[in-house]
């Protein structure tokens, strides 16, 4: 068979795992909760770290530097690129939205989530595209569990979460095998406001148990993932969407269903 192994291929034992040593990596929005997370794990892994957004963050982590940028700017976006010497990693983190009803909002209000969750990521790619090429980096997107399934109060939110992963997958092909792009399906996260999020903490306690593996998320947990995805241990993996879930959401069935509960 053309695709079977080779038993006396030469291994290669070169690749560190989570290591990103000397890589420069840009995280966008990565001043608080999820971004600052994976910022921090980056710094972590060895990699000289910046992150941009409109505003700094309250408590700088140490490796991780900060450049103020408006990414809904296309022009401020590109001549910030631009200025770079180099870049290795690109993380599409900044994004978000609050809690709206369609019929709440005119179409010009949903729109704005699109732009910030959509186009403000691949603005960013657009211009990250010659830095990446030259290095032979890696982009990932952050995405998000909404983008495929049905996110009533966040519906423009989740359309957006859904193209950006459409986007990560054709931007995989059209730039491969110079740049890697991958995404991060991200379910709900602790990022400290949770609390307030979900009703205090009977609540939080209340959402976790939902959760398979028993609780939400922490910014760590999807930092790790992102490093991941950007370090050699991950050289083969391009087009992908790795889940950071927690298993996901358990059926409502199941809860339903006498036949499946427990005695």
């Amino acid at each position: 068979m053309d695709n079977a192994p080779v038993d006396n291929a030469p291994v290669d034992n070169s690749r560190a795992p989570a290591s990103l040593h000397g890589s420069t990596v840009v995280v966008t929005g990565g001043t608080r909760g999820v971004g600052a997370g994976i910022a921090r794990a980056f710094a972590e892994a060895g990699a000289r770290v910046l992150v941009c957004a409109r505003r700094p963050p309250e408590r700088p982590h140490p490796g991780v530097d900060f450049a103020p940028l408006d990414l809904r700017d296309p022009p401020a976006v590109r001549a910030f690129f631009a200025a770079l010497p180099r870049l290795d990693v690109l993380v599409n983190n900044a994004g978000g939205t609050p809690y709206r009803r369609l019929a709440d909002a005119d179409a010009e209000r949903h729109a704005k989530v699109v732009e910030l969750n959509l186009i403000t990521p691949l603005t960013a790619s657009l211009a990250a595209h010659d830095h990446l090429r030259r290095s032979r980096g890696s982009i990932v997107m952050v995405g998000s569990v909404s983008g495929s399934r049905p996110s009533p109060g966040s519906a423009a939110y989740g359309a957006a979460k859904a193209g950006l992963a459409n986007l990560a997958a054709s931007m995989a092909v059209e730039w491969a095998p110079d740049i890697r792009v991958n995404t991060l399906v991200v379910g709900m996260v602790d990022t400290g406001r949770a609390h307030s999020h979900y009703g205090g903490p009977d609540g939080v306690t209340a959402v976790s148990r939902t959760v398979p593996l028993g609780r939400l998320a922490l910014p760590a947990d999807v930092g790790a993932a992102a490093v991941f995805l950007a370090s050699d241990a991950a050289a083969y993996i391009s087009g992908a969407s790795l889940h950071v879930h927690g298993g996901g959401e358990r059926p409502a069935f199941l809860d339903a269903a006498t036949a499946f509960k427990e005695s």
